[in-house]
């Protein structure tokens, strides 16, 4: 279990309450449920609804769409903020890697602090905004070698034409 003054470090180290004043920060953090997950479990599973964002307390997760891994976070790092604003179900699923304790933040919860503190929803925004430019960047760079892997493999199999008969008169 965290201690309170832990906690606050917590939540005042994840980017989208960063520019939080402390004293919400310490509300915020006293609020979040604690859950620890043993190794190999499952915390959210791509597909299923879901209303809460966690911050990893300790240990480490991988994030994942079936069997291929799109990022290991550590403490610090959070995941599951999208279910927090959509009802849409959990778009990728995530595993503790190795026991994981993390902090919960619910919906209600969320909503209740942008009610009190607006602009954390605008740090949010930020957040996601440069997450999808990151993806977007990683999907162009991809393209770009299947690009050329392709083109490599055109010129392989390409074969000469056998040059044309010359025509009978």
């Amino acid at each position: 279990m965290l201690n309170s003054f832990e906690r606050l470090l917590l939540v005042r180290g994840v980017p989208i309450f960063q520019e939080l004043r402390d004293d919400f920060l310490v509300r915020l953090a006293s609020i979040m449920d604690e859950r620890r997950f043993n190794a190999k479990e499952v915390i959210i599973t791509q597909g299923q609804e879901g209303r809460s964002l966690y911050i990893v307390a300790e240990g480490m997760v991988k994030v994942h769409i079936g069997e291929q891994e799109l990022v290991q976070l550590r403490k610090g790092h959070f995941f599951g903020e999208m279910s927090l604003f959509d009802a849409e179900p959990r778009s990728a699923s995530v595993t503790a890697l190795e026991r994981c304790d993390c902090l919960v933040l619910t919906q209600q919860q969320l909503y209740e602090a942008i009610d009190e503190t607006p602009g954390i929803a605008l740090n949010i925004i930020r957040i996601l905004s440069r997450r999808i430019r990151e993806l977007n960047f990683k999907l162009n760079a991809k393209d770009h070698e299947l690009g050329i892997l392709k083109s490599k493999l055109d010129q392989e199999i390409y074969i000469e034409p056998a040059p044309r008969s010359q025509k009978l008169r």
